[in-house]
């Protein structure tokens, strides 16, 4: 399956064996040692976007195109960035409908681009995509871009291409996708009842029945009444609507919920002024504030339910979701769009932690998109409270730059044990394998440092290793 001789122009594809390592030899050398230790161990995907009915239906990938570019708006982000009209590479409307766009077209464009991705982490994913899973060995460029297409293509229409055989082949041992309350898990039901021994489980991500600012709010409100039976224009009914579906993703395989706040205010309001607010809400006559302080009063309830389901719980803020207007009005939601944005931790948390953070029984796990938080205040906060956990550099910081920000910046005061290791957060299903070797890869590095400035004991550099890759993610997400 390789390119190898294709073109006399070809330049070859590589991936060098000390990718990420440092150049010094004595750091390198235990770098080695330790993620030979690691480098093989089963992956575990504790939070993620894959589609379940990839894994349900069990399809062949359709093409290059609808496998590796379509779904990945890390990739067509930087395109657009470029002057690439979103159309051009047949990216689904909002209203359902796709531009007419022959595949293979959006891949030259694609290909003809490809070195806009140079020293990003995208260049580092794909590259070991067309490597490893393809067996590719000449670079993407103009000139190989056809014979990718083919390559990929081609391979996507074997049973050893298709989702569950590479779900094995990349030795995946859980993987969690992310579903609405509001979706039937048919796909997670039809896993289950397959046979297959792969393990696909979801996750509850509640945003589009507690944020009222969510452009579906009122009609998914009303539907999350009609599928529970509650009236869920009263608060009482809300709350249980909301602790009948987490019991059913529950039985569905769930262990944790996941909040894309804006932030990560909080709030615990008595009882009646919570009633008044969600009156409000419902009618539609709040205030911006408002809004905010009913998706703060709504993690404090989450966290209550969770003390109850042992549910762990996850908070991904800090994101300007849908900045471009222009392109949301016509293409919708994740589309390349979303801004980080100033976070503040200590004070908006505190409602909460007033409330749950000395619960041995509770888990947080806390996410950034402000880097400036790491040493000021997660790494503090989750050093101090038995509840929190620190989650890995996310999304933007999903980089090995980031990643080694985040260690330096988080260990003095939160050590290794306070983090969940590694998760993968992804839609790009085949890039699940290189997320992970980056990740191990980074962390090696990093401990290889302390070992040789002897901080560290080489044995306990590589246990640390081990349960980073593989005991903590399945630990904190009771997996």
């Amino acid at each position: 399956m390789s390119l190898a001789g294709n073109s006399s122009q070809s330049t070859p594809l590589v991936l060098d064996e000390n990718r990420l390592f440092a150049s010094d030899p004595t750091q390198r050398a235990i770098a080695h040692r330790l993620y030979a230790q690691v480098a093989q161990l089963p992956i575990v995907s504790p939070h993620g976007h894959t589609d379940p009915a990839w894994f349900a239906g069990n399809a062949p990938f359709v093409n290059a195109t609808e496998l590796l570019l379509v779904p990945d708006h890390y990739v067509f982000r930087m395109l657009y960035s470029q002057g690439v009209p979103l159309d051009a590479l047949g990216i689904p409307r909002r209203d359902g409908t796709r531009a007419k766009v022959d595949p293979r077209a959006a891949w030259r464009l694609f290909a003809e681009r490809f070195h806009l991705f140079r020293g990003t982490p995208s260049s580092m994913w794909l590259n070991h995509v067309f490597h490893e899973v393809f067996g590719l060995r000449q670079r993407l460029d103009a000139g190989s871009a056809d014979a990718y297409y083919d390559t990929i293509t081609g391979a996507l229409q074997t049973d050893a291409f298709r989702p569950r055989a590479l779900f094995e082949r990349f030795n995946i041992e859980v993987i969690a996708t992310t579903e609405s309350p509001l979706d039937p898990l048919t796909h997670h039901a039809a896993i289950r009842d397959s046979g297959w021994s792969g393990r696909v489980i979801t996750a509850y991500r509640p945003d589009p029945v507690i944020d009222p600012e969510h452009e579906q709010f009122p009609s998914a409100l009303q539907y999350f009444g009609e599928i529970t039976g509650e009236d869920v224009h009263t608060w009482e009914g809300y709350l249980r609507a909301h602790r009948q579906r987490r019991a059913f993703f529950a039985s569905m395989g769930a262990t944790s919920t996941d909040h894309g706040h804006p932030d990560c205010t909080t709030a615990d309001l008595p009882i009646d002024e919570a009633r008044k607010l969600f009156d409000a809400i419902v009618r539609g006559q709040f205030t911006p504030a408002q809004a905010a302080t009913f998706r703060g009063q709504m993690l404090t309830e989450m966290a209550a339910m969770s003390l109850d389901d042992g549910l762990v719980m996850q908070l991904h803020p800090g994101c300007f979701r849908n900045h471009n207007q222009g392109l949301f009005d016509k293409f919708g939601r994740d589309k390349g769009a979303d801004i980080p944005v100033r976070t503040e931790y200590v004070h908006a948390l505190k409602p909460l932690l007033d409330r749950f953070g000395n619960e041995p029984n509770f888990r947080l796990i806390l996410f950034t998109l402000d880097e400036s938080t790491y040493s000021r205040e997660l790494g503090p906060l989750a050093g101090h409270y038995p509840c929190l956990l620190l989650g890995p550099a996310w999304w933007f910081h999903d980089a090995p730059e980031g990643m080694w920000r985040f260690r330096e910046q988080t260990l003095s005061t939160a050590g290794f044990y306070n983090t969940v290791g590694f998760n993968d957060d992804t839609r790009a299903f085949l890039s699940i394998p290189a997320r992970h070797d980056v990740a191990r890869r980074i962390d090696c590095a990093f401990l290889a440092k302390l070992v040789a400035e002897h901080r560290l004991d080489e044995d306990e550099a590589a246990e640390v290793a081990v349960d980073l890759a593989y005991r903590l993610p399945k630990q904190a997400y009771k997996l």
